[in-house]
């Protein structure tokens, strides 16, 4: 049975056909390129959010940057337990096949993740109804006693301090990988720690010396 096309489906199709003519045709030499290899220099592990797509915050062509979202831009510590290892595989291809340059940690202002697990609000629910967001933000979980003994659990300043805990856990998630660790030595490899601010369109970047975030100039 054929189902009927809906107004949702319609915009990304329309937005299909715009690309086709200005994204696709305009560039053809460059989508040859890319229909026999990819070769980006950085990796952006990224927030879901349909508010904060890298490609269009860092205004990239395709081919670029290698990305991978899901809820809180989170990596979790290097584990070899049986299970399917998404974000761990992801980074695999990157940094030994791909062999990328930079990865960076992009977290970002007015994260839902982040903000249930400052809250505890999905704590105790079950898979389906919660249960699957609430055991991956637990990811959180040690970052969080920080951030909540200086700001409490409410308000921009806890929000805000919980978003940016996420992405320093990140990067310390991502030195536990051995691969990563061989080649951040070497200098092959740079970590990178940033925040886009959804309410002013800024993008901040961490200084691992200090652990503060500051505005790009």
């Amino acid at each position: 049975m054929t189902q009927a096309p809906t107004p949702d489906l319609d915009r990304l199709i329309a937005g299909y056909h715009r690309f086709r003519t200005h994204g696709w045709t305009p560039n053809l030499e460059r989508w040859k390129e890319l229909g026999d290899r990819q070769e980006p220099k950085v990796m952006v592990i990224a927030c879901s959010d349909s508010r904060v797509d890298p490609a269009q915050i860092f205004d990239v062509d395709p081919g670029e940057i290698f990305v991978v979202r899901n809820v809180a831009a989170m990596v979790p510590p290097f584990e070899t337990t049986p299970g399917r290892h998404g974000v761990s595989a992801a980074l695999e291809f990157a940094v030994q096949v791909l062999k990328v340059k930079e990865i960076v940690v992009m977290g970002h202002g007015l994260c839902g993740g982040a903000q249930a697990a400052l809250t505890q609000s999905l704590k105790g629910t079950v898979p389906g109804e919660g249960g699957f967001i609430a055991d991956w933000i637990a990811l959180l979980d040690d970052v969080r006693e920080d951030v909540v003994h200086q700001h409490g659990t409410t308000g921009r300043d806890a929000e805000r301090a919980m978003e940016q805990a996420g992405v320093r856990a990140s990067l310390a998630n991502l030195r536990t990988f051995p691969c990563i660790q061989r080649k951040e030595a070497s200098g092959e490899l740079h970590l990178r720690g940033a925040f886009f601010a959804i309410s002013d369109g800024l993008l901040h970047v961490l200084d691992e010396t200090t652990g503060e975030f500051a505005p790009i100039d």
